[in-house]
C-alpha cells in the first residue's frame, strides 16, 4: 500500500483501499479528485460552493447509515471511503436514467458551452440510455428571448442550479433565479422577463457551467452545420489589460466561438461580454487587410506598409511644424499589448515632449 503525502497534509483517510492524505477543509470529493478517482457529478463546479443536489457524487463511508454526498462531506481522519461499489454504481445509473428520461436531447453540440457534454458523457459511462422511465416533464424553453448571445433551451434543464449559483457567487449579478418547485421549477429573470430587461451583463458564465446545453452560446452554434473538426487554441483576450486566458474555437480557418480558460490565472473561467462574444470583427468583410492612403483624389488606394508609414510620419511632422507640439494627442488602445502601449507613450512623450496621452480603457 502506497501512502501519498504533501506538505499541507494534516491527516489521512482510506480511499478505495489506499491510505491518502488530506488537508484541513477538504471534502471527500476534493480528495478523490486530487487522487484522480473519477467521482461523477452534475451540480459541481470547482468555483462554486458545494451544493449536493444531483446526488451522483455519493460514496460509501464505513459506519455511515446511508451513502453520503462526497462534495459536501468533510474529510475526517481515519475515514474509510469506497467511491464506487456495485450498489453505488447501480444507484448512479438509476439517477442518470431518471435525469435522461425528461431530457429530450442528451447529445448536444460541443459548441454549446464548456461543460455541455457532461450529461451525455456520464449517461454513456453508466449505460443509462435505457429509456425505461417516462412521465411528466419540467422546464420550458424561452424561445421568445431574442437576445443575440444566450440560448435558453430549458427543455434540457436538469435543475442543477449551476447557472443561478455562478451568476450570484461569481458575478454578483443575481440576474437569474429559481421559480416554483417540482415539475414546475423554472430558471427565470426577475418578473420572468427577457435577459435584456434584467441585470444580466451577458458574461456567458451560465453558458459555460451548464452541463446539458440548456443554456448555450448562440453565436458559436451558428457553425453547428459546419462538419469540420473543432480546434481549440489557447491565447489571451485582447480587449483590456486584465489578460484573461481564452480558448479560441475554430473550424478550418474561421473563429466560431470563444470559451474562457477555467485554469486562466487572471480570470479562472470568467469573461466579460466582449471577451466572450465580440469576435466577429476578425472575419468582418469591412476589416482592412492592406494599408490605404489618399493620393490627391480623396480616394483611398492600396499601398505598401513603407509608403503608409512614411505618409503617417510626414503628417505628424507637418502638424508639429505648423501647429506646435500640443497639436497631437495620443489615445492608446485597450486592445493593444503592453509593448504597444509603451511604444505609444514614448512616441508622445519623447517624440512630442508632452503628456497629451490617455487610454481608451478608462472611458
Amino acid at each position: 500500500m502506497v501512502e501519498h503525502t504533501d506538505k499541507t497534509s494534516t491527516a489521512t483517510l482510506t480511499l478505495d483501499g489506499e491510505k491518502v492524505s488530506f488537508s484541513d477543509g477538504e471534502t471527500v470529493f476534493d480528495v478523490a479528485q486530487r487522487h484522480s478517482i473519477p467521482v461523477p457529478t452534475l451540480c459541481y463546479d470547482a468555483r462554486l460552493e458545494p451544493f449536493g443536489s444531483c446526488r451522483l457524487c455519493v460514496v460509501d463511508v464505513e459506519g455511515a447509515r446511508t451513502p453520503v454526498a462526497s462534495c459536501a462531506t468533510p474529510a475526517t481522519s481515519g475515514m474509510v471511503v469506497h467511491s464506487e461499489t456495485d450498489a453505488i454504481r447501480k444507484y448512479r445509473k438509476v439517477l442518470l436514467e431518471m435525469v435522461a428520461s425528461e431530457n429530450p436531447e442528451i447529445d448536444v453540440d460541443p459548441l454549446s458551452g464548456y461543460a455541455s457534454q457532461e450529461l451525455s458523457t456520464l449517461v454513456d459511462r453508466y449505460g443509462a440510455r435505457t429509456g425505461r422511465f417516462g412521465g411528466a416533464l419540467s422546464g420550458r424553453s424561452k424561445v421568445e428571448d431574442d437576445n443575440p448571445f444566450l440560448l435558453r433551451d430549458y427543455d434540457k434543464c436538469i435543475s442543477c442550479y449551476r447557472c443561478v449559483r455562478v451568476c450570484a457567487e461569481q458575478e454578483g449579478d443575481d440576474a437569474i433565479s429559481v421559480m416554483s418547485r417540482g415539475f414546475e421549477t423554472q430558471i427565470v429573470t426577475e418578473f420572468d422577463g427577457l435577459l435584456k430587461a434584467s441585470s444580466c451583463t451577458f458574461c456567458g458564465q451560465c453558458i459555460q457551467t451548464c452541463p446539458t446545453g440548456a443554456l448555450a452560446d448562440k453565436k458559436a452554434l451558428r457553425a453547428s452545420g459546419n462538419p469540420e473538426k473543432i480546434e481549440k487554441s489557447r491565447t489571451i483576450c485582447p480587449y483590456c489589460g486584465v489578460g484573461c486566458s481564452v480558448d479560441l474555437m475554430t473550424k478550418g480557418e474561421k473563429i466560431v466561438g470563444i470559451q474562457p480558460a477555467m485554469d486562466g490565472p487572471a480570470n479562472q473561467g470568467a469573461l466579460c461580454v466582449k471577451g466572450q462574444f465580440a469576435f466577429d470583427f476578425v472575419h468582418h468583410r469591412d476589416r482592412l487587410k492592406v494599408p490605404l492612403v489618399r493620393r490627391g483624389d480623396d480616394r483611398l488606394h492600396e499601398a505598401t506598409w513603407e509608403e503608409a508609414l512614411d505618409r503617417a510620419a510626414q503628417g505628424f511632422t507637418d502638424a508639429r511644424a505648423k501647429h506646435g507640439k500640443f497639436s497631437t494627442y495620443g489615445v492608446a488602445s485597450g486592445r493593444a499589448p503592453t509593448e504597444a502601449a509603451y511604444a505609444m507613450g514614448k512616441f508622445i512623450r519623447a517624440g512630442f515632449g508632452t503628456n497629451y496621452i490617455d487610454n481608451c480603457s478608462r472611458a
